[in-house]
């Protein structure tokens, strides 16, 4: 008997194959898939007898256990897969799902745990069912499997379905009275040939029943139909057999060994025992299953690597344009970052801003609306800088960057103005008709010629400037008012050149700032990416692995 140990990697990569593939735990790969790992993990070689509820499939096995060990009634009673074992003397034991076990002398426990409720249900709380019975036959290492009967209810069908994928030998038991109906084709069909197992061994039941004439063409058409199945078993064994299963287990209950011979019992067990001995070496039986299952895991491993290798593609593409829009983003960014750069640059070159703002800032001095003004040219460079800092938001937001810090702008202090002294009282005099205008043109008025000598008006800072004695006093009061707005215009200039220099300055610190956001740098390929390619890797070496492992098993 081939040991576990041998298909050990070929197990593993089956179930890793179930993990990568994430099948429906229902659904029949999955299921066959778990059944055939669990078959090549048993070191025993199983028997199963299966067939429609009512065909006397545990007779059959009483009769051959030479005991009443198994439930039998005239109604479906088998509810679950029972295994049967060799053991020192009769007993049953239950495995419940919770973990429980209920062992028990003798089978009566049977009763309870493994026939169907009145709904013809199966209990859902059992997890396993297992008889040890002391028997030769299977003290050589032979497990017998008692399956529920089928065509009565879908969850027995699965059930059994699971099961089959699982028996060395299967044993159909079939109704003579009623031979090879629609359902038996069917299960041939689906749940045999299909699935590559081929060695099975008809058993027809109640062939005493029908006369000698009949017998005989039951057994012709039985003969076409099995020949099919016979492709691993030794040549010199038939896989027909005529088995009285009712009238054997009286005989062998009653120790009429005469009696037993008519049944055919004898000879059914004298070829399960050459068939157990051909094959129990062999992989002969095995290895068409194995194939089977692993060549449609194989097929949805080749369909899961070409899913993945297709979405790896998508993923690169969508990589690409994302690529392409980030560049186009980033020039288009930068171009409108170093227009708006560009146009304020231009605003602050001297000449500009002295034509653009020298006259209105004097004249808001010599107004004493200097405040006004400051808050008009303030809002004016806010306009500019928001501009820029637009660009710098989009660029952020764009590239998924943090924020930078804002362009610093200072603005000078309010000037500090010396007014010369008005003109002398004398020169007032004479030109007294002209006082009042220059008071309400410069708007200064002669409050600064008076004993308060310094005062702040609008927010600049007024300071009368004394004279020495050398300085020519002016002459008129439009002499005055040309040499104030004379200082008002180089206070002004002053004050523009001032922030100019200063703010070009600040201006280029923030370009240098600004050009680390607006700057797209491709990062590497994102993990869900990498985990796709990983995953696309595994699946195709899992697909060498299991064929390898295939051709491995093959030459043993």
């Amino acid at each position: 008997m081939q040991q576990p140990e041998t298909y050990q990697n070929l197990t593993n990569y089956l179930k890793s194959a179930l993990g990568i593939l994430e099948l429906d735990k229902n659904s029949q790969l999955y299921r066959d898939t778990t059944s055939i790992c669990d078959y090549l993990a048993k070191p025993t070689f199983q028997i199963a007898v299966f067939g429609p509820f009512n065909y006397g499939k545990s007779t059959l096995l009483n009769a051959m256990l030479g005991n009443r060990a198994l439930p039998i009634d005239l109604v479906p009673t088998t509810g679950a897969a029972i295994y049967v074992n060799y053991g020192d003397e009769l007993h049953a034991k239950i495995t419940l799902k919770d973990g429980t076990e209920v062992s028990e002398a003798g089978t009566d426990v049977l009763k309870r745990y493994a026939i169907l409720d009145d709904n013809r249900q199966m209990r859902d709380d059992v997890a396993a069912v297992n008889v040890y019975c002391p028997h030769p036959f299977l003290k050589t290492g032979v497990e017998l499997l008692d399956l529920p009967g089928t065509n009565d209810r879908q969850e027995q069908d699965n059930l059994v379905r699971d099961k089959l994928l699982t028996a060395d030998l299967v044993v159909q038991v079939l109704d003579a009275r009623k031979l090879m109906t629609l359902g038996e084709r069917e299960h041939l069909r689906d749940w045999l040939s299909d699935r590559q197992i081929n060695t099975v061994v008809f058993v027809a039941n109640f062939l005493n029943l029908l006369e000698p004439e009949d017998q005989k063409q039951v057994y012709n058409r039985l003969l076409f139909v099995a020949e099919s199945f016979r492709s691993n078993l030794p040549n010199n064994i038939s896989n027909i057999y005529r088995v009285d299963a009712l009238p054997a287990l009286r005989a062998r209950l009653k120790g009429d060994v005469a009696a037993a011979q008519t049944t055919g019992i004898a000879m059914f067990e004298s070829a399960l025992q050459s068939i157990v001995a051909s094959q129990q070496e062999q992989l002969a039986v095995k290895l068409p299953r194995i194939e089977a299952i692993a060549t449609k895991i194989c097929q949805s491993l080749r369909a899961k690597s070409e899913t993945v290798a297709t979405e790896i593609t998508a993923a690169q593409q969508k990589q690409k344009d994302r690529i392409e829009i980030k560049q186009k983003a980033e020039k288009l960014i930068s171009q409108g970052f170093q227009a708006s750069v560009s146009d304020f640059e231009i605003w602050l070159y001297q000449p500009t801003l002295l034509r653009r703002y020298q006259s209105e800032m004097a004249l808001s001095l010599q107004q004493g609306s200097f405040d006004a003004w400051k808050t008009k040219f303030e809002q004016d460079v806010l306009n500019q800088r928001e501009t820029i800092a637009e660009w710098v938001n989009k660029a952020c937001e764009f590239f998924d960057r943090e924020q930078p810090i804002a362009l610093l702008i200072s603005f000078p202090p309010s000037p500090q103005i010396a007014l010369p002294e008005p003109p002398t009282a004398a020169t007032k005099k004479s030109i007294e008709g002209e006082v009042t205008p220059v008071a309400i043109a410069t708007g200064l008025g002669w409050l600064l010629g008076g004993p308060m000598g310094a005062a702040v008006v609008g927010g600049a800072s007024y300071i009368l400037k004394k004279r020495t004695g050398y300085e020519k006093p002016p002459e008129s009061s439009e002499a005055y008012l040309n040499q104030v707005t004379e200082i008002c215009n180089e206070a002004a200039k002053n004050y523009l050149i001032g922030f100019s220099i200063d703010t070009f300055l600040m201006l280029q610190h923030y370009k240098e700032i600004a050009a680390k956001v607006i700057c797209f740098q491709d990062s590497k390929e994102p993990l869900n990416m990498n985990v796709q390619q990983y995953q696309l890797q595994l699946v195709n070496n899992l697909v060498e692995n299991l064929a390898a492992e295939l051709d491995r098993i093959k030459i043993r």
